[in-house]
């Protein structure tokens, strides 16, 4: 044999595509007609006579907001965020409530030191009941903030308790107390929520707080140091929740364009796809026919010249002619019905391989009088799934149909094995051969497009397709690899248990 070439392509997947709701201003879902979300159908009367218009673009109609939920309206900031993705909601929401335990683990832990520096009497049960409040409050907000965080950000007004709370803390414990570290949870909370503005706002009000808490613990050794670490702990959380904010906002957009483009990519391959699977159906059943319908055309007219021509020649050729134009309009026919039903290989009857192989070669070898052997060594061939059946047997038409046009061959033959793991399927005559230094490009430049058809039905099964050819002619094989049987299982246990 002389050199072999093979060609095995890489199948295409599909990107599933999720919807994304865009959020409008300060969190709240775009509710304006001219920002609001996805289409509404609208049902119109139809008068007698009118004609009917397909529907219209769900994106040019009216839009309706998402349904509340824990997601919608979760983000707010000073101009309308990007359309962002449930997951970076939840990535938020996981933030937001895990400042709530932060919070309480440091009440918490912070209590009892607390009390240990207050003095005994109303003090200490100040200290107490303050610490109280915050571990209940802080529970109830971990334990149901989806509850509460569509309320805090339809109000942010409500974040004054936070701060009233804080200051309680802050007067009963004094700011060198671990309880006052309690209060940094506030501006974190602000930045993760209301991004710049809010933590701005917020912050600037805690630090107040602080200050007129410092003024009445001033004469207490360490409240100057204590007041200006916890006022910086509360500056350095408000940008850090701004920053994790800003950041599930870039990843968000990111992630988005990134699932467009993929999205872009994938209808693009879909599109390329479908179009390569017409033009083999269109190569393999319409274009042969028609070229077959235009052999015998030409017969029948050479015919018609003769000087004397045979009537009964004639008329049988004719009939070639009529069988070929119908076999073109009803294989046409079976190419539109395909288009408009959308059909799938995988919901047809599946076809015997072995018996479908041996009527193809049959029909070839009494349509050409080419001599055509079919032979089968091994096992009979696994259940196959109909797609993949189909593209066997329109490989093995195809290479058949090239033998015909351009080997030049005597004889043909068909060989099919099966192995264990694999199914070898060969094509080989005693022609010509195929011309030297062939490439798929070349041959799609000439305007030959069989030996792409088969590299690509091969590829679409999995299947590796190798051409070769030398003096005695071409050989076409194919290797599928095959699924592993099931191993019996049951048996084997039962006998291991006996």
């Amino acid at each position: 044999m002389g050199p072999r070439r093979s060609w095995r392509g890489r199948p295409i997947r599909l990107t599933r595509l999720r919807a994304i709701v865009p959020l409008g201003r300060w969190g709240s879902p775009r509710s304006s007609e001219a920002e609001s979300g996805c289409g509404r159908a609208q049902r119109h009367p139809v008068s007698a006579g009118q004609r009917l218009q397909p529907p219209p673009d769900p994106g040019e109609g009216r839009r309706t907001p998402p349904p509340p939920g824990p997601s919608t309206g979760y983000l707010a900031d000073d101009a309308a965020p990007p359309a962002t993705l449930r997951l970076q909601l939840n990535a938020l929401q996981a933030l937001a409530r895990q400042t709530f335990a932060v919070r309480l683990v440091t009440l918490t832990i912070g209590t009892p030191f607390a009390m240990a520096n207050t003095t005994d009497g109303p003090p200490t049960h100040a200290v107490l009941i303050a610490a109280v409040l915050g571990i209940t409050v802080s529970y109830a907000m971990l334990r149901d903030w989806d509850r509460f965080a569509p309320r805090l950000l339809a109000h942010p007004t409500l974040m004054a308790l936070d701060l009233l709370f804080g200051a309680v803390l802050l007067l009963t414990a004094s700011p060198a107390s671990p309880l006052a570290y309690a209060t940094v949870c506030t501006p974190l909370l602000s930045g993760l929520l209301y991004g710049w503005r809010g933590a701005g706002v917020l912050t600037g009000l805690q630090l107040a707080v602080l200050l007129t808490v410092h003024r009445a613990w001033e004469h207490h050794p360490g409240a100057g140091v204590s007041t200006l670490l916890v006022a910086g702990f509360c500056v350095a959380a408000g940008i850090i929740g701004v920053t994790l904010r800003n950041l599930m906002f870039r990843f968000g957009t990111a992630t988005q364009a990134l699932s467009e483009a993929t999205s872009r990519l994938a209808v693009a391959e879909a599109v390329e796809s479908e179009r390569a699977r017409l033009a083999r159906e269109l190569h393999d059943s319409v274009a042969k026919t028609l070229h077959g319908l235009a052999l015998a055309a030409d017969a029948l007219a050479t015919s018609a010249d003769h000087a004397t021509p045979d009537p009964t020649h004639l008329r049988r050729q004719a009939t070639l002619v009529a069988s070929a134009a119908r076999r073109a309009a009803a294989e046409s026919r079976d190419l539109l019905t395909d288009l408009r039903r959308h059909t799938d290989l995988t919901t047809t009857p599946p076809a015997d391989l072995t018996t479908e192989l041996r009527t193809r070669t049959a029909n070839f070898e009494s349509r050409t009088s080419l001599r055509t052997h079919l032979t089968h060594t091994g096992a009979e061939p696994p259940p196959l799934p109909p797609e993949t059946t189909h593209h066997l047997l329109a490989i093995t038409s195809e290479a058949l149909e090239n033998i015909h046009r351009h080997a030049r061959a005597t004889t043909a033959e068909v060989s099919l094995k099966i192995t264990p793991d694999t199914l070898h399927l060969t094509i080989k005559d005693d022609g010509v051969g195929l011309p030297p230094a062939l490439t798929l490009e070349e041959a799609q430049r000439s305007g030959h497009f069989g030996l792409l058809g088969m590299v690509e039905r091969a590829d679409r099964t999995g299947a590796a397709l190798h051409a070769g050819s030398d003096t005695t002619g071409t050989e076409i094989s194919l290797a599928l690899p095959l699924p592993a049987p099931p191993t019996p299982e049951a048996p084997r246990q039962e006998a291991a248990h006996a």
